[in-house]
């Protein structure tokens, strides 16, 4: 493979769409373990997404010689601090987009975090020996924030993608 910083985003957005094809699969699979290969295959297209989306900010970091150019993670890159330092306007849209809770690289950035975070049993409360053991449950409840779906990852890909891209046609010197 070449050396060039674009290939590694090209490759990470190309491993991304293979786990969106396999995740797929295991939608439509009668497979005894769907689940946890649908599972696996979600987590395999977010680590991906990820990792492009840094790739994507080492090539813009190697262009324009931020000082941080290597930095093993997006947030290292996407700061205010990181811009002031070294403004590009590649790097300005990229911090609007993470700034904004409601835009998919905001999205993409908090779902591969939720991925460090140690499950969590529900909050009971104590329990009162004078309470009758058999208790009335409600099936309302809300239920845990639903998974990411192919297609919301498949959309959160062609973004990365299309910025790619467009970023390259326009990189320019400040």
């Amino acid at each position: 493979m070449a050396r060039e910083l674009y290939t590694r985003t090209n490759q990470k957005i190309y491993f991304a769409g293979l786990a969106l094809e396999a995740m797929r699969r295991a939608e439509s699979g009668q497979a005894l373990n769907a689940q946890a290969l649908l599972q696996a295959e979600r987590e395999s297209c977010l680590f991906h997404l990820y990792g492009g989306t840094l790739s994507l900010c080492h090539e813009i970091a190697g262009y324009y010689h931020v000082a941080p150019a290597n930095a093993p993670r997006v947030e290292l890159l996407l700061n205010s601090n990181v811009l002031a330092t070294s403004p590009s306007p590649e790097l300005a849209e990229l911090v609007e987009l993470t700034l904004q809770s409601d835009s998919w690289l905001a999205q993409l950035l908090a779902a591969h975090a939720a991925l460090f975070v140690p499950p969590q049993a529900p909050k009971a409360a104590k329990v009162d020996p004078t309470l009758p053991l058999i208790n009335a449950v409600n099936l309302d409840e809300e239920q845990a924030a639903p998974e990411l779906s192919s297609a919301e990852l498949e959309a959160w890909r062609q973004q990365l993608k299309v910025l790619a891209l467009r970023f390259r046609e326009t990189l320019t010197e400040w």
